[in-house]
C-alpha cells in the first residue's frame, strides 16, 4: 500500500513540477504550451529526438525555441487510460479509466467503446481546468477517447474549443450498427458520421 501511495505522489508531483517548469520560463508572461500526445509514437519518431529517421521540421523548431522534455514515462500502455491519466495527474484506476464497463477489473487495461456510459468525471479536476483558472485559453484537436456523451466531451473538461474524434479512429465503423454518435465533433456539435 505504501509503494502505490508513493507511486501516486510521485505522479501527482512530476505533473506539479511540470506546471512550475513551465511557468518558471517567463516571470513576466504566461508561456505558450503544448502537450502532443500520439498514440504508438515511439521516442525516435520524430526528428527533434532523432534527427535520421523522419522529417519533423515544425517540431524542430518548436524543440529549439522552446522547451524539449526527454523523460516520460505513460501511465497506461492502452489511449484511454493513458490520457486520462496525463489529463488529471492521477493514475487510471484513480479516475475510474483504466477498464471500460464491460471489462473486469482482473484483466488487462481497456479503451471506452463509443456510446460507452461512461467518461472521465467531470468533477475530476484536469490541467486544462487549472490552466483557465491562470488565465489560459485552452483547446483539445485530435483524438479524445475519454468519453463521447455530452457530459464528458472535452468542453465539459476545461478546454474552451475541442475538434476532432471522441472516440479512436477505428470505432466508428465497426460501432456503426449500433447507432453510435458521429465520428467528428467541433465543440459539442457531431459534424459527420463515420464512414
Amino acid at each position: 500500500m505504501f509503494e502505490l501511495l508513493v507511486s501516486f505522489m510521485n505522479l501527482r508531483f512530476s505533473i506539479l513540477v511540470l506546471l512550475a517548469c513551465l511557468a518558471s520560463l517567463h516571470a513576466a508572461e504566461r508561456p505558450n504550451f503544448i502537450v502532443i500526445f500520439i498514440d504508438d509514437l515511439g521516442y525516435a519518431d520524430v526528428s527533434p529526438f532523432a534527427k535520421d529517421r523522419y522529417a519533423t521540421p515544425n517540431l524542430d523548431r518548436m524543440a529549439r525555441e522552446g522547451r524539449k522534455f526527454t523523460n516520460f514515462y505513460s501511465a497506461s500502455s492502452v489511449c484511454t487510460p493513458s490520457r486520462a491519466a496525463i489529463l488529471s495527474g492521477c493514475y487510471p484506476i484513480r479516475v475510474s479509466m483504466l477498464y471500460n464497463e464491460t471489462r473486469p477489473p482482473h484483466r488487462h487495461a481497456s479503451v471506452l467503446w463509443p456510446g460507452s456510459r461512461k467518461g472521465l468525471n467531470p468533477e475530476e479536476v484536469t490541467i486544462a481546468e487549472v490552466l483557465k483558472e491562470r488565465g489560459y485559453r485552452t483547446a483539445c484537436f485530435g483524438k479524445w477517447h475519454l468519453g463521447d456523451q455530452p457530459p464528458f466531451l472535452p468542453t465539459q473538461q476545461g478546454f474552451d474549443e475541442f475538434y476532432g474524434t471522441p472516440n479512436g479512429h477505428d470505432m466508428g465503423v465497426r460501432a456503426q450498427p449500433f447507432g453510435v454518435p458521429p465520428a467528428m465533433v467541433r465543440n459539442e456539435k457531431w459534424l459527420r458520421n463515420s464512414k
